[in-house]
């Protein structure tokens, strides 16, 4: 598929890349899970962008922790992430993004955050974080938005924002819960919010990537 492994020289951040297949339309970030890599969504790329209209790039998570891969952060309780792993993860991996960006000549306001679980918190961290460019869309699968000290939303500046959730009923590591929590919050702040849910675990249905794809389209323009 055409993935290259390397290291941002501005921060060092191992990621694979997909090009697209011409000149870049946006942006797609796709952020793995705790415990994998780089390559864990790497099917989701041409998933969710079939035509190949976008440069998309999926980092490795800069922690090593057990039971082995790559993560974002340490956690204590679910839906609280450690502020001290999470401030620095997302300082470096906002820093990151910034330095693509600029890199592929693409704005910021074509950039596609998209992730699972772990990857999916940082998702909703880089696309509604105070002070953060306002994105093209957000596909959240199967996370919660992040509760962390000294870490703000800002949800004013993102009314009519496209943001795909999908979460597992049967899921028992993050509870639907918490995707319908993340679903009213942003309705509730006028953000353009499709939302799902499938009898699947802590997984991805197929259904979900084809909501998150749809949302995507219709972000970007057909």
């Amino acid at each position: 598929m055409g993935y290259a492994r390397a290291a941002l020289a501005v921060d060092s951040l191992i990621y694979g890349t997909r090009p697209p297949a011409g000149d870049a339309e946006g942006t797609l970030f796709l952020l793995h899970g705790g415990a994998a890599d780089e390559h864990n969504l790497e099917p989701l790329a041409d998933a969710l962008d079939r035509e190949q209209r976008l440069a998309v790039f999926l980092p490795r998570g800069p922690l090593a922790l057990p039971p082995g891969g790559a993560h974002w952060y340490t956690l204590r309780h679910v839906g609280y992430p450690d502020r001290d792993t999470f401030s620095a993860t997302y300082e470096r991996l906002a820093g990151w993004v910034d330095a693509v960006l600029k890199e592929v000549g693409v704005a910021p306001e074509r950039a596609v955050f998209g992730g699972f679980s772990q990857g999916a918190v940082m998702s909703y961290a880089l696309g509604l974080g105070a002070g953060r460019p306002r994105p093209a869309a957000i596909l959240a699968l199967s996370g919660f938005i992040p509760r962390v000290d000294g870490f703000e939303l800002d949800l004013e500046s993102r009314a009519r924002l496209p943001v795909s959730i999908s979460h597992g009923t049967n899921d028992s590591l993050i509870t639907v819960a918490f995707g319908r929590k993340a679903r009213d919050r942003l309705a509730a702040a006028n953000l353009d919010v499709r939302y799902r849910e499938d009898p699947v675990g802590h997984s991805i249905s197929p259904a979900a990537i084809v909501q998150a794809s749809d949302t995507l389209a219709d972000a970007l323009g057909a």
